[in-house]
């Protein structure tokens, strides 16, 4: 079982993750609140021969699925250049949320939209990466809430060699989705996990919100999580809150 967390500011992750002996760390390859294009990274070469693996979560902005050109479109050439970046980091993929549509806009189109994306970049060669799609909290017009908005995502995405799945739990859980046997009803449908995210949840079940919480501080049942990892059979990522991340880490360990 690999287990890590997500360095959020750190200019040297490497060192960050020694000290914290985890086996994978997750980070930005550029401000997640703007449009900026990823630059080089100072200790790239250090990263990419770490044998700690290192994976990238995109900017937040990004919405691939919208209807709106001058959303989608900067979306998409921000996950060509994010996921080159993560590419030179010698990364195992680059996590994009599901992405959302507003109120009126017909699904149908969003979903088509995500397999435009790839299909668009299947004709120059592909990614530098695999995009691993991530389910999200809230939202009546979100592409990878629920179950059955996430079959309809994978009906347009799943034969793409490159399309793969985050799993987030608090974000599983705010969408109302029970997460016992939650990991065998995605695989069913996506016939894959490539990565989680493993966070409480400061709020109720099916709240829409999303407020992570360290693993026995929060809403869901902590041995829940854990089983949870266990059956996923695949690298887990907390992005709890910072200070608790140590304690989180020993948790996970000892069960």
């Amino acid at each position: 079982m690999r287990v890590g967390a997500h360095l959020r500011q750190d200019e040297n992750p490497i060192a960050t993750a020694e000290d914290l002996g985890i086996d994978i760390f997750q980070m930005f390859v550029a401000d997640p609140q703007s449009w900026k294009k990823p630059q080089p990274h100072p200790h790239a070469a250090e990263i990419r021969e770490s044998p700690i693996d290192v994976v990238v979560h995109s900017s937040y902005q990004i919405n691939v699925a919208s209807l709106n050109n001058r959303l989608r479109m900067p979306s998409r050439k921000a996950v060509e250049e994010q996921a080159k970046a993560a590419a030179e980091l010698g990364a195992i993929g680059l996590v994009v949320h599901g992405g959302h549509l507003k109120d009126g806009e017909d699904a149908a189109e969003g979903f088509e939209n995500w397999r435009k994306l790839f299909q668009r970049q299947e004709d120059k060669g592909g990614f530098g990466v695999p995009i691993l799609i991530e389910n999200t909290a809230g939202g009546n017009h979100a592409m990878a809430r629920t179950l059955e908005s996430i079959e309809r995502l994978w009906d347009a995405v799943g034969d793409y060699p490159q399309a793969g799945f985050c799993l987030d739990t608090c974000h599983a859980w705010a969408g109302g989705e029970d997460l016992v046997g939650l990991v065998e009803r995605i695989k069913a449908i996506t016939g894959r996990i490539d990565l989680i995210h493993l966070n409480n949840s400061r709020d109720e079940f099916d709240s829409g919100r999303d407020r992570h919480a360290n693993l026995e501080s929060g809403q869901i049942d902590a041995d829940v999580l854990a089983e949870l990892m266990k059956t996923a059979d695949a690298p887990g990522v907390l992005e709890t809150p910072a200070d608790g991340i140590a304690a989180d880490l020993e948790y996970l360990r000892s069960h």
